[in-house]
């Protein structure tokens, strides 16, 4: 076992726990997230089952072992990438969560944010042999 094993465990356990959460909050807030749909794209509601069931998968996935948490990384990379168009529907127009409405600048500002969630799915589900040899 590497020496940074307890890291990756605990950003892969961070990273579980930000997804599961996120996806939770598709079925409780339903609406928010049908609202930010680019309006290009059909069946609003039913992409936000989907997407919320994804990330929810998708996050209790990067728990399990290899090869598992492996596809889990991928799956959430894949998703990430395509909900970015919602993204960029938020940066636009804003965004109304409950009964707060969140301006456009601070939706400008999160844009960056999802190279990062990228980058930090990718990370914490490689196998740990490449990990420990780099």
């Amino acid at each position: 076992m590497a020496k940074n094993q307890p890291d990756i465990t605990v950003s892969r356990g961070l990273l579980a726990l930000t997804f599961v959460f996120a996806g939770m909050m598709h079925f409780v807030a339903p609406r928010a997230y049908a609202g930010v749909m680019p309006p290009y794209l059909p069946y609003p509601r039913e992409l936000v089952a989907v997407s919320g069931v994804c990330e929810i998968a998708g996050g209790l996935g990067v728990l399990l072992p290899q090869p598992m948490r492996r596809w889990s990384g991928w799956g959430l990379i894949a998703l990430l990438i395509a909900v970015f168009p919602a993204n960029i529907e938020m940066a636009r127009h804003g965004a109304t969560f409950g009964r707060t409405y969140i301006p456009p600048a601070w939706w400008i500002l999160r844009l960056p944010f999802q190279a990062l969630f990228i980058a930090w799915a990718w990370a914490v589900t490689r196998d740990e042999l490449r990990t420990t040899q780099r």
